[in-house]
Parts: C-alpha cells; sequence; structure tokens
C-alpha cells in the first residue's frame, strides 16, 4: 500500500524558488507546468514544461525556476509496491509526460483522498497512484512528445469527450491554428488515423451505446451524435459496424455481440 505524506496541486512558486535536499526522506514525484532547472548527472539542465521526475529515498533532490513563476504538481510519499520500487522510470531524470491533463485529474483526486478519505481512504489511494504510474511508464516509453503533440492532444479529448459537435477539419485546424493540410499530416502521424477518422470512430461509439442502452429513436440517436440527416448517420454507421442502426439494436436487445 502507499503512504502520502504531502500532495500539492497547481502550486505556485516565486523565480528563486529552489527546493535542495541532499539525501530525501520519501519518494518524490514532481510534474512541472513551466520550465525548470534540475541537477542531473553532477549539473543543472533546463527541462521544459510538461516534465516529471521520479525521486527515490535517500536520493539527492535539487531543481529551481528558471524564467519567471515556476508552477508545478507534487506529491511526497511511501510505497513499497512492486509498482513503484520496481519500476522502469528512470530516477532523478525528468522525462515528458504525454498526458499532463490527465495526470493532473489523477493528483488532484490523490490531493482529495488525503486531505479529505473516507473508509476506503487507503485502497483508493493505492489504486489512483497505481493508475498514476500507468501513465507515467507509459510516458516514459513514448517517443516524439513535443509541444504541438500536447495541442493535438487536446483537440483529440475535445472530439472525443464531444463526438456530436460540429466537426470539419477546417475547424478542427482553426483551434490549432495551423492549415488543414498540415492538420491532416501530422494527426495521422501521431494518432494513426485521420482526425475525420477519429471524428466518426467517436460517433459511432457514441451511438452503439445510445442505440443499445437509452429509449431515444434512431433520429434522436443521430442527432446526439452529430448527425443531422438520419440516412448518412446510417449509411456510416453501417460502412463502420456492418449493421444498420436498427439490426444493431435488434441483434444487441435479443443477446447477440455485434462489434
Amino acid at each position: 500500500m502507499a503512504l502520502i505524506h504531502y500532495v500539492e496541486c497547481n502550486t505556485t512558486h516565486a523565480s528563486n524558488f529552489v527546493v535542495d535536499v541532499p539525501a530525501g526522506a520519501h519518494w518524490l514525484l514532481v510534474i512541472t507546468k513551466t520550465p525548470a532547472l534540475f541537477w542531473v548527472h553532477g549539473g543543472l539542465k533546463q527541462y521544459p514544461a510538461h516534465s516529471v521526475v521520479l525521486y527515490q529515498p535517500q536520493q539527492k533532490v535539487y531543481y529551481q525556476a528558471c524564467a519567471g513563476q515556476f508552477i508545478n504538481d507534487w506529491i511526497r510519499f511511501e510505497s513499497n509496491e512492486p509498482y513503484v520500487t520496481e519500476s522502469p522510470l528512470p530516477l532523478g531524470i525528468p522525462f515528458a509526460l504525454s498526458d499532463p491533463d490527465y495526470c493532473q485529474k489523477l493528483l488532484e483526486l490523490l490531493a482529495s483522498e488525503h486531505h479529505m478519505g473516507g473508509d476506503c481512504k487507503a485502497s483508493s489511494i493505492d489504486l489512483l497512484l497505481r493508475a498514476l504510474f500507468n501513465k507515467l511508464w507509459e510516458s516514459y516509453f513514448q517517443d516524439n512528445i513535443t509541444p504541438q503533440y500536447y495541442k493535438l492532444l487536446k483537440l483529440r479529448t475535445l472530439i472525443q469527450t464531444n463526438p456530436g459537435e460540429y466537426w470539419t477539419v477546417s475547424r478542427m485546424a482553426d483551434v490549432l491554428e495551423i492549415s488543414p493540410g498540415y492538420l491532416q499530416s501530422i494527426y495521422k502521424k501521431n494518432f494513426g488515423l485521420s482526425c475525420m477518422e477519429d471524428v466518426i470512430n467517436s460517433r459511432i461509439r457514441m451511438a452503439k451505446e445510445y442505440l443499445i442502452h437509452s429509449t431515444e429513436s434512431i433520429a434522436e440517436v443521430a442527432a446526439r451524435c452529430g448527425y443531422p440527416n438520419v440516412e448518412h448517420f446510417c449509411r456510416q454507421f453501417k460502412q463502420v459496424t456492418g449493421y444498420t442502426p436498427r439490426n444493431y439494436q435488434r441483434q444487441a436487445k435479443a443477446g447477440a455481440s455485434p462489434p
């Protein structure tokens, strides 16, 4: 299990902020929101925003602001769990975080459990910390995480959480302030499918849920999922699933397992 000693999110520090601990007593995880200087291999090195660094007990901890305010999330904790103690993550060496918003939400939940937790506090903290370390592992083994990637990730999150909105390549490109052609090129390079394929997949995924679990008509489901034209919805649904919406609904409610 894990024991949290302290956790903070979106903490703002002055431009002269420095942490200098010759040998820390506990595990320490720091996630930056702004650039910072870290002591690595005997010298100071600047790392960009959205860097994460893990320190083990008794390890030297040194980092400081490098330009203006320094903003970070951090958690100081104890754990004897293998997902921490045997982690493949580098110790004391920052690396890029692939999904900062996701990790911040986990840290906010950890802070809530730490300060307000109830009967299941210990197990909830352990589960949240496991989820956080899973995301850290994914980040560490992911290549080419750039500032542009973070913008694309925010766009993808918008698409997948709001698939029923009026998405076009031009509108998505406007969100990132780049050309439609360039967006299509870098989106597929980063995520393995085009931005419109992502929109369609997200819409069909939502449609499946409502076709099976709601009492809405097919026309109402189509409108909810971003299709003002029911015929277009039915045609695209069949292209993706192999079923018409009506047949998919019947198969699912009869106990079959359509894709």
